[in-house]
């Protein structure tokens, strides 16, 4: 069983700053990519950004500049800083892992609870 366990969302102003945490936990052999998700009331949950296993990034570009993900691997953590922040950012943020539970199976999908990140002044 594999947990992801996120944090950091809140409300905030426009223009303003919030830094998720997202931790995975429990049989975890190795993870390849970890990412986030965003999904707005009556919307499709829509990718944020991703950082794969050797470190290449990508972002949905409607957040190039703004935000930035990075990853501790030795934590199993990943983390989205999110700056300059706007009133369509507003939405439930969820961490993406790809895990492999043991040695030569195929990673499977988890997902956070999700986190709710509003802006709003």
């Amino acid at each position: 069983q594999v947990q992801l366990v996120e944090s950091g969302g809140g409300l905030v102003q426009p223009g303003g700053s919030l830094r998720l945490s997202c931790a995975a936990s429990g049989s975890i052999f190795s993870i390849t990519d970890m990412g986030w998700y965003r999904q707005a009331p009556g919307k499709q949950r829509e990718l944020v950004a991703v950082i794969r296993s050797g470190g290449r990034l990508t972002y949905a570009d409607s957040v190039k500049g703004r935000f930035t993900i990075s990853r501790d691997n030795a934590k199993n953590t990943v983390y989205l800083q999110m700056n300059s922040l706007k009133p369509e950012d507003t939405a439930v943020y969820y961490c993406n892992a790809e895990v492999q539970i043991t040695k030569g199976t195929i990673p499977e999908d988890y997902w956070g609870q999700g986190t709710q990140v509003t802006v709003s002044s």
